[in-house]
């Protein structure tokens, strides 16, 4: 787990920095208890609702295929949620939520009904959305939030499944496959990259970390203590802006 420095920790409100303490022994717990063992990637195999969802594929591709078709008009990652400044302040990242801590786009969910329907199978879903990567996008090394979640990738619109087209996971490298599942840890220092000249897209989910009952119910008592934070507010406010251009354009 990457630690904050001195200067974010100083620079935290004082029910902020209750929070953060909170949250570093509850992860510390999460990697502790965990029944899948903490890594930076997962067996897909492990989780059963997997080879449900990638049978989904073909209507999923099909879905994203007309959402692309305003791919000018898509959010920029940075517009919904302004901490991914630190990410990317181009166009190069954009998204397409359908579900996000307690967000529900209900007009996105009915413009894709069978993406919808693979979210529905996935277990302790918490977000879910289309990441769309530019052609030559590189995302620097980040890490997630917290770790009660793991997140899973299914590959929609891939250009090239070499090191061209990947994602890094702490020390490992993998790249991404049309119809093809990953599962990770994204608190372990992450980056990802599209150097090719076509765009790329996967289904991005975070899900419920697989934990024994105590741990799980702490576990959700974050998550949900998440979504009151200013963080999510601020990105579901800007969303609902956002689709509301969108569809009234």
């Amino acid at each position: 787990m990457m630690e904050a420095t001195p200067d974010d920790e100083a620079s935290l409100r004082p029910i902020e920095r209750i929070l953060f303490a909170v949250l570093t022994r509850v992860e510390a717990m999460n990697r502790r208890r965990s029944l899948l063992g903490d890594r930076e990637f997962f067996d897909t195999d492990a989780f059963p609702w997997v080879r449900e969802v990638l049978e989904m594929t073909p209507g999923i591709q099909a879905e994203l295929a007309q959402v692309m078709t305003r791919r000018e008009s898509l959010p920029n990652f940075q517009d919904i949620s302004p901490e991914q400044r630190e990410l990317t302040n181009d166009a190069g990242w954009k998204t397409f939520f359908f579900f996000g801590y307690g967000l529900r786009s209900e007009r996105n969910c009915a413009l894709c009904p069978q993406t919808v329907k693979a979210l529905r199978k996935i277990p302790g879903m918490v977000s879910g959305y289309y990441s769309i990567l530019a052609p030559g996008k590189k995302l620097p090394p980040h890490r997630g939030p917290y770790n009660g979640v793991l997140r899973f990738h299914l590959g929609l619109k891939i250009p090239a499944s070499d090191r061209s087209c990947a994602i890094r996971v702490g020390t490992q490298t993998r790249s991404w496959t049309e119809g093809g599942a990953l599962i990770f840890d994204d608190t372990y220092p992450h980056s990802a990259w599209n150097r090719t000249s076509e765009w790329r897209a996967v289904l991005f989910v975070d899900f419920l970390r697989p934990l024994p009952l105590v741990p799980r119910l702490v576990n959700r008592l974050m998550i949900w203590l998440m979504t009151k934070t200013p963080f999510v507010k601020v990105a579901t406010r800007n969303h609902e802006n956002w689709e509301k251009a969108f569809y009234e354009a």
